[in-house]
């Protein structure tokens, strides 16, 4: 009996805990505000965006102080047309138009304001030199962002292609160009540091292992830097995409053999995102279990615990940490408080889970029977080895 107890704790030891990464969405954020000819704003006006490239529409309503604000919309060309009334779009007059304006994968901003418009029609040309020299460079500037955002998503999408078929160095080189051309875009680092990370495990040499985790690190850094510095408070998935970087961070630094940057890391992406927390803590759980520090990872699968008690995988892997400190006195096997209570935790939430044969197996070597209503005051029937 002891020996089957220690061949089944050791296997299970050494399959170790995944730990799984996100991805973040590649879109832009529009914004502006909307005045009348009297430069009043327009409340409940319509601003309907329509990309011009593929036809889908976005459809947003002014507040009371004829501002505007939306974020998904994919990079590409767009007709932005404004209407008065945002209760019947059909009867609804059309106050103005821009047509050709460029989305990128940043915020954009594009205003409308009918008394300037119309001050800048009443003079002859409609605009001075000054105005039209704006105009000219402002119109500039966004073909030349259209076509940057143009070959930055060509690359993306061939560097996804070489990904797929398992060709990273392809999807590498790609994105490493695509970093050349415009190094300001948070989303290229990112998945640049993605197939990095990825292409690491299929290395022989391990130093070009190291090599490409250490670059993964670096790419994902700049990513977060990019990040920090341009999240915006009306963007509700820019704080979520920016604890996905931490979370693939931390990932890289865990398998780069960077434990307390890892966990450090980890944590950064729970106080990014409130909602990450148990699964920032579930991680840092499962890089001190792989890592040998069963106490430290106990601790974190309780705070796991404590933000998702449905967490039946944090039950699993603590009751395995505290079985790692069991005794045998005589032929029993006597494992620390709280042991036998986490399996029958986990088995609750999950009774037929992928771990659920393999608790039953380890409470019977513990001389304890699976319950089937945990938390209750029923008597555990105890065996003898």
């Amino acid at each position: 009996m002891k020996k089957h107890f220690a061949i089944l704790l050791m296997i299970i030891l050494a399959l170790g805990v995944c730990v799984p990464s996100v991805l973040a969405q590649a879109t832009g954020s529009v914004k502006g505000v909307c005045k009348d000819a009297q430069g009043t704003p327009i409340a409940d006006a319509i601003v309907l965006w329509t990309n011009m490239d593929n036809g889908q529409k976005y459809q947003l309503k002014t507040n009371k102080k004829g501002e505007y604000f939306s974020l998904g919309l994919s990079p590409g060309k767009y007709l932005i047309t404004v209407y008065k009334n945002a209760d019947d779009m059909k009867a609804s007059k059309e106050l103005d138009h821009v047509k050709g304006f460029g989305v990128t994968l940043d915020e954009n901003t594009l205003d409308f304001d009918l008394k300037k418009d119309q001050e800048m029609a009443a003079k002859g040309q409609g605009v001075s030199a000054e105005q039209l020299k704006q105009m000219q460079e402002q119109n500039a500037k966004a073909e030349k962002e259209k076509s940057t955002v143009g070959q930055l998503n060509a690359k993306l999408v061939e560097a996804k292609t070489a990904a797929d078929a398992g060709n990273y160095d392809a999807a590498i080189a790609a994105l490493t160009d695509a970093t050349q051309m415009d190094a300001t875009r948070d989303v290229i680092w990112f998945h640049l540091g993605d197939y990095y990370r990825m292409s690491a495990p299929k290395q022989t040499d391990p130093a070009e292992k190291q090599k490409r985790l250490d670059s993964a690190v670096a790419a994902y850094q700049k990513a977060v830097e990019i990040k920090k510095a341009t999240v915006n408070d009306k963007d509700p998935n820019a704080t979520k995409n920016l604890a996905g970087y931490y979370n693939n961070l931390a990932d890289a630094l865990y398998k780069a053999k960077k434990v307390d940057e890892a966990v450090k890391t980890y944590e950064l992406a729970a106080q990014t995102d409130p909602s990450t927390v148990a699964q920032a803590y579930f991680n840092i759980g499962a890089v001190l279990t792989n890592s040998g520090r069963p106490d430290e990872a106990n601790a974190a699968f309780d705070k796991c615990l404590a933000a998702d008690p449905t967490r039946a995988e944090a039950y699993y892997q603590k009751g395995l940490n505290l079985l790692g400190k069991a005794t045998l006195q005589g032929d029993k096997t006597v494992a620390p408080p709280g042991t036998a209570e986490a399996f029958q935790k986990y088995l609750e939430l999950t009774p037929t889970g992928p771990n659920a044969d393999s608790a039953k197996a380890l409470l019977a070597s513990m001389g304890s029977s699976v319950e089937t209503s945990y938390g209750t005051k029923k008597k555990t029937t105890t065996k003898k080895q």
